[in-house]
């Protein structure tokens, strides 16, 4: 069997065998489950053990990297701050901050054995329109969930700054995109400028994930609609939680619809609440003001339109060696004619 890059199972056994106190450790089999730019993900079991005994260790990709953006006591840390509220997350076991064992800092949770979603549901999963409901539905409350949690009762106090978040984000992202730019975009240059100008005041302050969606969730197997684990809080901090509904809104599609910006189009099957159902579910939850909320969609189409713009400049650079950009510079103008639509009459 092929070593994986990164976690070398003659180093991670011996090592968790001592850290979680449990011989049975001692020899595992480590299976790459997730890779790519961000953080790498692999699946550690015993030798002779169960799936079921199964654990995940995740750390930040090899080579050098931006220690930042792959912050593995940060995303410990936000997860197990959560493990007793609401938010369905993994259980953490153990964060490791010598790199000396794997070459950088990692952490081991519990695995969840859930339905990951991307492009379809599982055949036999979710076949009803009531499922499909639940299943936004769902959803949406854990988001509203996120939201409500006291940060600072959980000990996240210090976990980012929330005050001027809104538009220190659209001061990024407007640096990124001005760094990476793949042509000349007036259109993107003008979206930009009028986010700046018209941030709105914060309603309150809570731990946002950064990029919440149906991909970054665990669905229970025999009940759809409900979430079993959030994953993929390397991006989390404390902000406006109307951020993470804005873009939780840019990547729900609805019928009939092709919108550049989605990954999914699971959010057009019948049964699926709208954009609009979302965000009042998500209000009545929360006692959220929607007023601006088409700021925060316009701002989020503008995120990844910079994003785009940000992969194809690295590809033409050579620095994305492997990867399929086919259709990515299409999908821009897209969604900067979505963001200027939010801004200009609020549709979501």
């Amino acid at each position: 069997m092929t070593t994986p890059v990164g976690a070398d199972p003659a180093v991670v056994g011996p090592y968790l065998a001592s850290a979680l106190d449990d011989d049975r450790w001692r020899t595992v089999t480590v299976e790459l489950i997730a890779a790519g730019m961000s953080n790498l993900t692999y699946v550690v079991t015993p030798e002779g053990g169960s799936p079921d005994e199964a654990v995940i260790l995740r750390r930040p990709p090899t080579g050098a990297v931006l220690k930042t953006a792959h912050d593995m006591a940060r995303e410990h840390r936000v997860i197990t701050a959560l493990g007793p509220t609401p938010v369905p997350v993994p259980r953490t076991l153990h964060l490791c901050t010598d790199e000396s064992v794997l070459g950088a800092p990692f952490y081991v949770m519990e695995r969840v054995v859930g339905v990951h979603v991307v492009q379809a549901f599982p055949p036999g999963y979710a076949d009803e329109p009531e499922q499909r409901r639940a299943v936004g539905e769902g959803l949406v409350d854990v988001l509203a969930d996120l939201h409500l949690v006291d940060y600072a009762a959980v000990g996240l106090a210090d976990f980012g700054r929330p005050e001027g978040f809104a538009a220190r984000q659209v001061r990024r992202w407007t640096q990124q995109w001005e760094a990476t730019r793949d042509q000349d975009r007036p259109n993107l240059d003008a979206l930009a400028a009028r986010l700046a100008e018209t941030v709105p005041q914060a309603q309150r302050s809570s731990i946002v994930h950064g990029d919440f969606r149906l991909d970054n969730c665990l669905l229970d197997p025999g009940l759809p609609g409900r979430i079993k684990a959030v994953l993929d809080w390397e991006m989390s901090t404390l902000g406006d939680p109307l951020t993470d509904l804005g873009l939780t809104l840019v990547y729900w599609p609805e019928a009939g619809e092709d919108r550049p910006a989605t990954l999914s189009p699971v959010t057009t099957l019948s049964g699926f609440p709208t954009r609009r159902e979302v965000a009042e579910r998500y209000a009545r939850r929360t006692g959220t003001d929607l007023t601006d909320l088409n700021w925060y969609v316009g701002f989020a189409f503008f995120k990844f339109a910079a994003i785009i713009a940000g992969i194809l400049a690295r590809s033409a650079a050579g620095a994305m060696a492997g990867k399929d950009v086919a259709g990515y510079a299409e999908r821009i103008d897209p969604c900067i004619e979505l963001g200027r639509a939010a801004l200009d009459d609020g549709a979501i």
